[in-house]
């Protein structure tokens, strides 16, 4: 064979390989333009173009499967030709699980499942997916992993999985176990969960797992489940907790004064928290609240309450919770001082039982005018049941014509201290009688 002959040949070849090359390019274009309509009849030229593409043989299942008329072994086919094209696609096999479990097949479901997750172990579609058809085969605690990386990755799908977990399961530890991930922010939202359900003994296990964990998290995001410690009676875990989070935040936490002191923050020195043992303010129209660091009596701040002299407030909006023991003797006493407040009912402190108000009620003395910095105390006793305290100033409205409360108030070093217990007096016995 000759130089020429050879040459020729190879362009033969060469132009074949090109005719090829366009014939598929050709069919390739025309699957593509057939697939930009996504309809049945469409997506079936795109496969007829070009077989090759798992993308069309998936599409056509999708369509098909949510048409009335619905061929599921049709469907099944199209998803078991995309899976055989692409095995490592995991929304191929999930879908394709779905279908058998229409199907009724579910062994092949539950294998179609397990080759998606091993695709793509934490994408998180996938996931909700096969743990929703986990619940419905009544693997709980398959189910309940499966959902872990669901709420790590779909915010939107935390409280749906919550609910879907306690209608599987009355095992809120079994929950925490398997669904719940070592992370705090997600802890926080179940936490606050199982407070809105009413479920505190699982929030409390959560809690202490919470802790475990050792993760920073915004102590605020807590308060909802103290707030339901003490709406629950339960003012022994409510102190407990919030000691547990002044030992994680020592910095920011707000404190007592003393280890024998009860109030917390009383000298306002530290930020207001609004929410927990700490200082709770509630806004309210005619009186403005704030840190004064000008006039204090100790320290650097105090806390300055202004009103504006165009209400006659009923105001209530300045307290902190207190747990107490029963059956004990204390002394409250505060500093306050006053300018220019105007009608006959001035602020005062008022302590009360926070469950029973009837069980114990006291009031400080009205204060009135423009007075320097005083010292106001009180001393009284517990009952037998009273186990927590609301601590709250008060201002009383006015029953006189001229009513509106104006002027400035300032507290500072509010406290609660425990008195000592005292002594049981000695009484003398009778003289023992002389023998005769």
């Amino acid at each position: 064979m000759n130089e020429s002959r050879r040459f020729l040949i190879l362009r033969l070849l060469l132009a074949a390989a090109l005719l090829v090359c366009a014939y598929q390019a050709t069919r390739q274009g025309l699957a593509a333009a057939y697939f930009r309509h996504p309809t049945p009849e469409h997506i079936e030229q795109a496969i007829r173009f070009d077989a090759g593409r798992p993308q069309y043989h998936a599409a056509l299942a999708r369509v098909r499967q949510h048409a009335p008329d619905a061929n599921l072994e049709q469907v099944i086919r199209h998803y078991e030709a995309a899976v055989a094209r692409s095995p490592r696609q995991a929304d191929y096999w999930a879908d394709l699980a779905d279908a058998y479990e229409l199907a009724g097949r579910l062994a092949d479901a539950e294998r179609a499942y397990e080759r998606a997750r091993e695709a793509a172990p934490n994408w998180p579609t996938v996931n909700w997916q096969r743990g929703n058809f986990l619940l419905r085969r009544g693997q709980v605690a398959a189910a309940l992993e499966a959902f872990r990386p669901v709420l790590i990755a779909r915010p939107e799908l935390r409280r749906q999985a919550f609910d879907l977990a306690w209608r599987a399961t009355d095992d809120g530890a079994l929950i925490l176990e398997r669904m719940i991930p070592p992370r705090a922010e997600i802890a926080l939202e179940y936490l606050n969960y199982l407070v809105a359900q009413q479920r505190l003994e699982a929030a409390g296990e959560l809690w202490s797992q919470l802790l475990a964990w050792n993760q920073p998290f915004d102590p605020r995001a807590a308060f909802p489940f103290l707030d339901a410690l003490r709406d629950h009676g339960q003012p022994e875990r409510l102190e407990a907790a919030w000691a547990e989070l002044g030992a994680r935040h020592p910095l920011a936490f707000p404190r007592r004064a003393a280890p024998d002191e009860l109030i917390t923050n009383g000298g306002f020195e530290s930020e207001l928290w609004n929410g927990g043992l700490d200082w709770r303010v509630v806004p309210v129209e005619g009186a403005v609240v704030s840190v004064d660091n000008l006039n204090f009596f100790d320290g650097t701040r105090a806390l300055r309450l202004e009103f504006d002299g165009h209400h006659n407030l009923d105001y209530r909006h300045l307290f902190q919770y207190v747990p107490v023991r029963p059956g004990t003797s204390y002394r409250f006493s505060y500093f306050i001082r006053t300018q220019g407040l105007t009608s006959d009912s001035g602020p005062r402190f008022e302590l009360v039982d926070a469950y029973d108000p009837g069980r114990l009620a006291l009031t400080s003395r009205n204060v009135l005018g423009s007075a320097r910095w005083s010292l106001e105390q009180l001393e009284f006793s517990t009952g037998p049941e009273t186990r927590l305290l609301a601590v709250r100033l008060i201002r009383p409205s006015s029953q006189k014509l001229d009513n509106r409360l104006g002027g400035a108030v300032w507290l500072d070093q509010v406290s609660l201290t425990a008195l000592p217990a005292r002594r049981p007096e000695k009484t003398a016995r009778p003289p023992a009688p002389v023998p005769h």
